[in-house]
Protein backbone atom coordinates (compact mmCIF):
# COMPACT_ATOMS: atom_id res chain seq x y z
CA UNK A 1 0.00 0.00 0.00
CA UNK A 2 1.55 3.67 -0.92
CA UNK A 3 2.44 5.94 1.30
CA UNK A 4 -0.67 8.34 0.08
CA UNK A 5 -3.29 5.76 0.98
CA UNK A 6 -1.90 5.42 4.59
CA UNK A 7 -1.92 9.16 5.62
CA UNK A 8 -4.18 10.34 8.09
CA UNK A 9 -7.99 11.48 6.62
CA UNK A 10 -7.53 15.26 9.11
CA UNK A 11 -4.07 15.69 7.24
CA UNK A 12 -6.15 15.98 3.69
CA UNK A 13 -7.52 19.33 4.93
CA UNK A 14 -4.21 20.75 5.14
CA UNK A 15 -2.62 19.75 1.55
CA UNK A 16 -2.35 22.06 -1.17
CA UNK A 17 -5.12 22.63 -3.22
CA UNK A 18 -7.25 20.22 -0.94
CA UNK A 19 -10.65 20.62 -1.38
CA UNK A 20 -13.05 21.33 2.04
CA UNK A 21 -16.75 21.44 2.31
CA UNK A 22 -18.12 24.87 3.20
CA UNK A 23 -19.46 22.47 6.19
CA UNK A 24 -15.87 21.46 6.96
CA UNK A 25 -15.11 24.80 6.72
CA UNK A 26 -17.66 26.40 9.26
CA UNK A 27 -16.89 23.52 11.62
CA UNK A 28 -12.97 24.60 11.93
CA UNK A 29 -14.00 28.82 11.67
CA UNK A 30 -16.15 27.83 14.73
CA UNK A 31 -13.52 25.86 16.47
CA UNK A 32 -11.01 28.37 16.58
CA UNK A 33 -13.35 30.81 18.42
CA UNK A 34 -14.13 28.26 20.50
CA UNK A 35 -10.79 27.39 21.79
CA UNK A 36 -9.90 30.96 22.36
CA UNK A 37 -12.70 31.32 24.24
CA UNK A 38 -11.74 28.28 26.30
CA UNK A 39 -8.46 29.71 26.64
CA UNK A 40 -9.48 32.58 27.74
CA UNK A 41 -11.82 31.31 30.58
CA UNK A 42 -9.06 29.11 31.94
CA UNK A 43 -6.50 31.70 32.22
CA UNK A 44 -8.95 33.95 33.49
CA UNK A 45 -10.68 31.84 36.41
CA UNK A 46 -7.85 30.53 37.70
CA UNK A 47 -6.17 33.28 38.79
CA UNK A 48 -2.84 33.12 35.86
CA UNK A 49 -3.23 36.82 35.35
CA UNK A 50 -4.84 39.72 37.01
CA UNK A 51 -8.05 40.65 36.15
CA UNK A 52 -6.64 44.54 35.72
CA UNK A 53 -4.65 43.22 32.92
CA UNK A 54 -7.15 40.54 31.36
CA UNK A 55 -10.97 40.83 32.74
CA UNK A 56 -13.22 37.19 32.45
CA UNK A 57 -15.66 36.94 29.63
CA UNK A 58 -18.38 37.10 32.19
CA UNK A 59 -17.30 40.32 33.23
CA UNK A 60 -16.96 41.90 29.77
CA UNK A 61 -20.42 40.65 28.69
CA UNK A 62 -21.94 41.50 31.99
CA UNK A 63 -20.31 45.38 31.48
CA UNK A 64 -21.87 44.78 28.04
CA UNK A 65 -24.89 44.05 28.66
CA UNK A 66 -25.30 46.91 31.65
CA UNK A 67 -24.42 49.29 28.22
CA UNK A 68 -26.79 48.10 26.28
CA UNK A 69 -29.67 48.16 28.89
CA UNK A 70 -28.18 52.07 29.07
CA UNK A 71 -28.25 52.80 25.65
CA UNK A 72 -24.78 53.43 25.42
CA UNK A 73 -23.71 50.34 23.15
CA UNK A 74 -26.26 51.58 20.60
CA UNK A 75 -25.67 55.14 20.43
CA UNK A 76 -22.06 53.86 19.88
CA UNK A 77 -22.52 51.98 16.97
CA UNK A 78 -24.46 54.19 15.11
CA UNK A 79 -22.47 56.56 15.54
CA UNK A 80 -19.40 54.89 14.27
CA UNK A 81 -21.17 52.73 11.61
CA UNK A 82 -22.46 55.91 10.07
CA UNK A 83 -18.79 57.37 10.00
CA UNK A 84 -17.43 54.68 8.89
CA UNK A 85 -19.86 54.19 6.02
CA UNK A 86 -20.38 57.77 4.96
CA UNK A 87 -16.33 58.24 4.84
CA UNK A 88 -15.57 54.65 2.90
CA UNK A 89 -18.22 55.18 0.80
CA UNK A 90 -16.68 58.78 -0.36
CA UNK A 91 -12.92 57.39 -0.31
CA UNK A 92 -13.96 54.43 -2.60
CA UNK A 93 -15.85 56.17 -5.11
CA UNK A 94 -12.94 58.93 -5.13
CA UNK A 95 -10.17 56.25 -5.55
CA UNK A 96 -12.08 54.15 -8.21
CA UNK A 97 -12.09 56.02 -11.09
CA UNK A 98 -8.42 57.31 -10.39
CA UNK A 99 -6.82 54.04 -10.27
CA UNK A 100 -8.84 53.17 -13.41
CA UNK A 101 -7.66 55.82 -15.66
CA UNK A 102 -4.08 54.95 -13.75
CA UNK A 103 -4.19 51.35 -14.87
CA UNK A 104 -5.28 52.00 -18.15
CA UNK A 105 -3.18 55.15 -18.99
CA UNK A 106 1.01 55.07 -18.15
CA UNK A 107 0.63 58.97 -18.82
CA UNK A 108 -1.87 59.18 -16.01
CA UNK A 109 -0.03 56.72 -14.09
CA UNK A 110 3.41 58.76 -14.28
CA UNK A 111 1.61 61.97 -13.18
CA UNK A 112 -0.69 61.14 -10.25
CA UNK A 113 0.99 57.90 -9.00
CA UNK A 114 4.35 59.84 -7.65
CA UNK A 115 2.41 61.98 -5.27
CA UNK A 116 -0.19 59.40 -4.23
CA UNK A 117 2.75 57.21 -3.16
CA UNK A 118 4.90 60.23 -1.49
CA UNK A 119 1.49 61.36 0.79
CA UNK A 120 0.71 57.50 1.40
CA UNK A 121 4.16 57.10 3.19
CA UNK A 122 3.04 60.27 5.62
CA UNK A 123 1.82 58.79 8.87
CA UNK A 124 -1.96 59.32 9.41
CA UNK A 125 -1.27 59.86 12.88
CA UNK A 126 0.17 62.88 12.26
CA UNK A 127 -2.64 64.09 9.92
CA UNK A 128 -4.96 64.02 13.38
CA UNK A 129 -3.58 67.75 14.71
CA UNK A 130 -3.82 69.04 11.21
CA UNK A 131 -7.52 67.98 10.69
CA UNK A 132 -8.43 69.30 14.36
CA UNK A 133 -6.99 72.51 13.11
CA UNK A 134 -8.65 72.52 9.77
CA UNK A 135 -11.96 71.33 10.69
CA UNK A 136 -12.19 71.19 14.16
CA UNK A 137 -13.44 68.57 16.00
CA UNK A 138 -16.50 67.28 14.67
CA UNK A 139 -17.60 64.36 12.12
CA UNK A 140 -16.11 65.97 8.99
CA UNK A 141 -12.63 65.75 11.49
CA UNK A 142 -13.43 61.79 11.40
CA UNK A 143 -14.17 61.77 7.88
CA UNK A 144 -10.93 62.81 7.05
CA UNK A 145 -8.94 60.76 9.16
CA UNK A 146 -10.53 57.87 7.47
CA UNK A 147 -10.37 58.85 4.11
CA UNK A 148 -6.61 59.78 4.19
CA UNK A 149 -6.08 55.98 5.53
CA UNK A 150 -7.55 54.46 3.10
CA UNK A 151 -7.62 56.85 -0.37
CA UNK A 152 -4.12 56.20 -0.74
CA UNK A 153 -3.70 52.59 -0.95
CA UNK A 154 -7.00 52.19 -2.50
CA UNK A 155 -5.48 54.34 -5.21
CA UNK A 156 -2.52 51.93 -5.79
CA UNK A 157 -4.02 48.47 -5.41
CA UNK A 158 -7.15 49.73 -8.03
CA UNK A 159 -4.09 50.28 -10.67
CA UNK A 160 -2.51 47.06 -10.01
CA UNK A 161 -5.87 44.98 -10.32
CA UNK A 162 -6.35 46.75 -13.81
CA UNK A 163 -2.69 46.45 -14.85
CA UNK A 164 -3.91 42.65 -14.54
CA UNK A 165 -6.62 42.79 -17.20
CA UNK A 166 -4.65 41.27 -20.48
CA UNK A 167 -3.90 43.23 -23.02
CA UNK A 168 -5.55 41.11 -25.56
CA UNK A 169 -8.85 41.81 -24.27
CA UNK A 170 -7.71 45.76 -24.86
CA UNK A 171 -6.44 45.20 -28.10
CA UNK A 172 -9.75 43.43 -29.09
CA UNK A 173 -11.81 46.41 -28.46
CA UNK A 174 -9.53 48.90 -30.36
CA UNK A 175 -10.23 46.32 -33.23
CA UNK A 176 -13.79 46.40 -32.72
CA UNK A 177 -13.18 49.95 -33.24
CA UNK A 178 -14.88 50.90 -29.50
CA UNK A 179 -14.10 54.09 -27.97
CA UNK A 180 -11.72 54.63 -25.00
CA UNK A 181 -14.85 54.99 -22.90
CA UNK A 182 -16.30 52.02 -24.23
CA UNK A 183 -13.07 49.88 -23.97
CA UNK A 184 -12.61 51.19 -20.02
CA UNK A 185 -16.88 50.43 -19.33
CA UNK A 186 -17.19 47.29 -21.02
CA UNK A 187 -13.88 45.48 -20.52
CA UNK A 188 -11.55 47.04 -18.60
CA UNK A 189 -13.72 47.29 -15.72
CA UNK A 190 -15.46 44.32 -15.79
CA UNK A 191 -12.22 42.27 -16.41
CA UNK A 192 -11.13 43.74 -13.29
CA UNK A 193 -13.80 44.12 -10.98
CA UNK A 194 -13.38 40.89 -9.11
CA UNK A 195 -9.54 41.34 -8.10
CA UNK A 196 -11.33 45.72 -7.21
CA UNK A 197 -13.79 44.10 -5.01
CA UNK A 198 -10.92 41.98 -2.94
CA UNK A 199 -9.27 45.03 -2.65
CA UNK A 200 -12.68 47.60 -1.37
CA UNK A 201 -12.64 44.26 1.23
CA UNK A 202 -9.50 44.21 2.35
CA UNK A 203 -9.18 48.51 2.35
CA UNK A 204 -12.67 48.44 4.68
CA UNK A 205 -10.95 46.59 7.20
CA UNK A 206 -8.29 48.93 7.38
CA UNK A 207 -10.88 51.58 6.99
CA UNK A 208 -11.87 50.42 10.71
CA UNK A 209 -8.52 51.20 12.38
CA UNK A 210 -8.28 54.68 11.33
CA UNK A 211 -11.88 55.18 12.77
CA UNK A 212 -10.67 53.86 15.99
CA UNK A 213 -7.90 56.41 15.53
CA UNK A 214 -10.20 59.53 14.91
CA UNK A 215 -12.85 58.84 17.51
CA UNK A 216 -10.01 58.50 20.01
CA UNK A 217 -8.65 61.61 19.59
CA UNK A 218 -11.03 64.75 20.51
CA UNK A 219 -14.38 62.59 20.08
CA UNK A 220 -17.43 63.16 22.24
CA UNK A 221 -18.79 59.75 20.62
CA UNK A 222 -17.99 56.33 19.10
CA UNK A 223 -16.74 52.81 19.55
CA UNK A 224 -13.29 54.93 20.06
CA UNK A 225 -13.64 57.53 22.36
CA UNK A 226 -15.63 55.32 24.13
CA UNK A 227 -12.42 53.11 25.03
CA UNK A 228 -10.49 56.31 25.68
CA UNK A 229 -12.69 56.69 28.18
CA UNK A 230 -12.57 53.68 29.57
CA UNK A 231 -8.42 53.78 29.71
CA UNK A 232 -8.34 57.03 31.94
CA UNK A 233 -10.27 55.15 34.51
CA UNK A 234 -8.70 51.76 33.90
CA UNK A 235 -11.58 49.83 33.15
CA UNK A 236 -10.34 47.13 31.27
CA UNK A 237 -13.70 44.93 30.70
CA UNK A 238 -15.21 47.67 28.82
CA UNK A 239 -12.23 47.88 26.60
CA UNK A 240 -12.37 44.46 25.87
CA UNK A 241 -15.67 44.77 25.27
CA UNK A 242 -15.82 47.23 22.74
CA UNK A 243 -12.53 45.21 21.12
CA UNK A 244 -14.71 42.15 21.08
CA UNK A 245 -17.04 44.54 19.13
CA UNK A 246 -15.04 45.81 16.69
CA UNK A 247 -13.65 42.48 15.94
CA UNK A 248 -17.51 41.40 14.87
CA UNK A 249 -18.20 43.92 13.24
CA UNK A 250 -14.90 44.04 11.17
CA UNK A 251 -15.98 39.84 10.87
CA UNK A 252 -19.43 40.85 9.88
CA UNK A 253 -18.22 43.40 7.00
CA UNK A 254 -15.66 41.00 5.55
CA UNK A 255 -17.95 37.50 5.17
CA UNK A 256 -20.75 40.35 3.43
CA UNK A 257 -18.51 41.22 1.42
CA UNK A 258 -17.10 38.02 0.57
CA UNK A 259 -20.81 36.63 -0.22
CA UNK A 260 -21.87 39.16 -2.14
CA UNK A 261 -18.04 39.01 -4.33
CA UNK A 262 -19.49 34.99 -4.68
CA UNK A 263 -22.76 35.57 -5.71
CA UNK A 264 -21.95 38.69 -8.50
CA UNK A 265 -18.55 36.87 -9.87
CA UNK A 266 -20.08 33.22 -9.37
CA UNK A 267 -18.24 32.98 -12.72
CA UNK A 268 -15.02 32.92 -11.51
CA UNK A 269 -15.66 30.48 -8.65
CA UNK A 270 -14.36 33.36 -6.14
CA UNK A 271 -13.83 30.95 -3.14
Amino acid sequence: MSRHNNSRPGRALFRLEAQVSSRVFLGLAIASFVILALAWTVVTTTGLVNPLFLPSPGKVLSRLADLWSAGNLQRDLAVSLYRISLAFLISTALALPIGVIMGSYRGWEAIIEPVVDFIRYMPVVAFVPLTILWTGTGDLQKFLIIIIGTFFQQVLMIMDNVKTVPRDFIRLGRTLQLREAQILLRIVLPSAMPAIWDTIRITLGWAWTWLVLAELVAASSGLGYRITTAQRFFQTDLIFGYLLILGLLGLATDQVMKFSGRRMFRYLRVR
